[in-house]
């Protein structure tokens, strides 16, 4: 199969502030899908953008940024009413986001105030990490400054479905300027995306769209929650024909690293001009460097 053949989905969230397990919301959702040429060319985009009542003020500084007001969405339907449509958009689809935990997680917990999970999905894609290994020539890996770096129009910046389109074209662009591979799975490598856990009796994924254990002490748990039990995956060892051989298959070790490599560590890069307490990271734990290594 390959990857452009693949519902390709991006999208974008603006939200009331920074911290969605805090109270802050989302107040726009767009998602653009995407079609793309064998020879690489976006061929045709279909737009979905919803303004979204937050059942909150929206601070100052959040609308300074986005440009959406209380007004914009006092009449808007709120998340409940829109989860199922919204759902209907991601579902199988290839996800794509530039900085995506961020997105992902406010999205996450609206699905979860509604008592819905977040839709499985084919892969996911993050376009930051991707452009910081791609473009490390770029001062700033900002959406706007690698679109402009790419020559991708980026019209009305911070609203969703304007960032989204950039973004799915960003990735589209940056695939073609570097030889992405056609097959999924290669691709899925190749851009260090989360994918469903290969076929097996140990992972899953669970009600909440997320991989869980299948089996073992954390059976039902998400892996996030433990993912020093990944880790241990990657190493354990079973006697077998009177030698010691790995107990998990190569194809779960093999996407257990590049979850651990791309989830795993929670690392952000350090803005060496700031001192505040969001430029602080924590150093590789050992499973990144082995991921790095391997």
């Amino acid at each position: 199969m390959r990857w452009r053949d693949c519902r390709l989905v991006a999208f974008d969230t603006e939200t009331t502030g920074l911290s969605p397990f805090d109270g802050d919301r989302v107040v726009e959702f767009g998602a653009v899908e995407l079609q793309v040429s064998r020879g690489g060319q976006v061929t045709r985009t279909t737009p979905h953008q919803w303004f979204i009542n937050p059942e909150r003020p929206i601070p100052r500084a959040a609308s300074k940024i986005s440009g959406i007001t209380d007004d914009d969405v006092a009449d808007a339907p709120t998340f409940d009413q829109l989860a199922t449509r919204i759902s209907a958009v991601l579902q199988d689809a290839v996800i794509i986001a530039h900085n995506l935990p961020f997105d992902l997680n406010f999205m996450r917990v609206e699905f979860g105030r509604v008592g819905a999970s977040f839709p499985p999905v084919r892969a996911e894609v993050d376009t930051l990490p991707l452009a910081q290994r791609l473009m490390p020539e770029l001062r700033s890996h900002k959406l706007e400054s690698i679109c402009i770096a790419l020559s991708v129009p980026l019209d009305n910046a911070h609203r969703a479905s304007h960032d989204a389109e950039a973004c799915g074209r960003a990735l589209v662009e940056i695939s073609r300027r570097h030889g992405a591979p056609d097959d999924f799975d290669a691709f899925v490598d190749w851009a260090e995306a989360i994918s469903a856990p290969p076929d097996s009796a140990h992972l899953k994924i669970g009600r909440d769209g997320v991989p869980e254990f299948a089996d073992g002490p954390f059976a039902g748990k998400s892996i996030e929650q433990h993912p020093d039990h990944l880790q241990w995956m990657l190493h354990a060892l079973e006697r077998r024909d009177d030698r010691w051989i790995p107990r998990f298959p190569e194809s779960l070790r093999t996407w257990a690293r590049r979850w651990l490599r791309v989830r795993g560590s929670g690392i952000a890069r350090t803005n060496p001009r700031s001192q505040g307490h969001l430029d602080w990271c924590l150093d590789p734990p050992v499973w990144r460097e082995l991921g790095d290594r391997a």
